[in-house]
């Protein structure tokens, strides 16, 4: 059974995001309502914040102070191809950074539906290049993204794979989103346990990244329909109660049957990225250092205590804000 933060974390989110119709939110919108989510995560001591500015974005150096020398994490943010930023995943970023004993690099892509597919693959892209001409080498280098950052990542290698590029030593992917057609059963299957979205949730997100229908199964759009040969290691975790459960794992079963380097993790009772709540749950906690792990880190962060006081709701969090303006 999951922690009584997980559920008490599952049930708050969960009823605020289901207040949001997306058909008709606008993205400007929703980026402040991720925004005001991210509030509710401390920010992680022991990291530096760095910022930069990388081919023309905006973007983050997250510097720990265990980072081994040379290793760098490019990290990939989530938001449905429409919101995100280095502010929203600052929390995530800093943590896996910290576990994995790397410095990371965040960038903010262009979002959607203001730049539609493929500006956020060329700007991702781009920036992989930027860190080959300041001296990294590949075999140092690891990507990581969670939702459309997964999907983004994935959507990278094989773009870096096609152009010749050099791969980075490692992939993680967490919860990645790489069907825009919303075919997996998981669609299905996962509907009633879904503490987040519903299966008509994809297609509204499918219209503002690729809004030409012919596209969307393009591999660069929905990896899932990729031929994979050739992608570096990769390691995948995703909850078993997400519709994109399916997601994931149609792209493992894609990735040994070309004869790669897999390792796929279905967290019991949990949801889409569930690890934005490190820090707050010990699921979370857990995940990360297991991430960490992988990308050759050798700290594993002691979990949070498990019945601490509830977090606060993200419209009590708004409120108090409010009253002291």
């Amino acid at each position: 059974m999951a922690s009584l933060r997980a559920r008490t974390l599952r049930w708050i989110t969960s009823r605020y995001i289901k207040k949001v119709d997306t058909e008709t939110a606008d993205p400007k919108d929703l980026r402040q309502k991720l925004i005001s989510v991210s509030r509710l995560l401390r920010r992680l001591r022991g990291v530096t914040v760095e910022a930069t500015e990388v081919n023309g974005l905006y973007a983050e150096w997250l510097r720990p102070k265990n980072a081994r020398e040379g290793r760098v994490l490019l990290y990939l943010h989530g938001g449905a191809y429409v919101m995100g930023s280095c502010q929203t995943h600052r929390n995530l970023a800093s943590n896996i950074a910290r576990a994995a004993q790397m410095n990371a690099l965040v960038p903010e892509y262009r979002l959607a539906p203001e730049n539609r597919f493929p500006a956020a693959i060329d700007d991702v892209v781009a920036v992989y290049r930027h860190l080959l001409t300041e001296g990294f080498e590949p075999e140092n280098i690891c990507i990581a993204g969670d939702s459309a950052g997964g999907g983004l990542t994935v959507a990278m290698l094989l773009s870096l794979r096609h152009a010749g590029d050099p791969m980075p030593a490692r992939a993680v992917l967490l919860s990645p989103f790489l069907d825009v057609t919303a075919s997996g059963e998981s669609m299905q299957s996962r509907a009633d346990k879904d503490p987040w979205f519903q299966p008509h949730d994809i297609a509204v997100v499918a219209r503002q990244y690729c809004n030409d229908e012919s596209e969307h199964r393009n591999p660069l759009v929905s990896p899932v329909f990729a031929n994979v040969a050739g992608l570096p290691p990769t390691y995948i975790q995703v909850g078993d109660d997400e519709i994109l459960l399916s997601d994931s794992t149609r792209f493992a079963d894609l990735l040994e049957a070309a004869g790669g380097d897999v390792e796929i993790e279905v967290c019991p009772d949990m949801w889409h990225v569930f690890q934005l709540f490190v820090g707050k749950m010990p699921e979370a906690r857990a995940a990360v250092n297991r991430i960490g792990a992988y990308l050759g880190g050798n700290r594993a962060e002691p979990e949070v205590p498990e019945e601490p006081e509830a977090p606060e709701a993200p419209e009590a969090t708004e409120a108090s804000e409010a009253s002291e303006a």
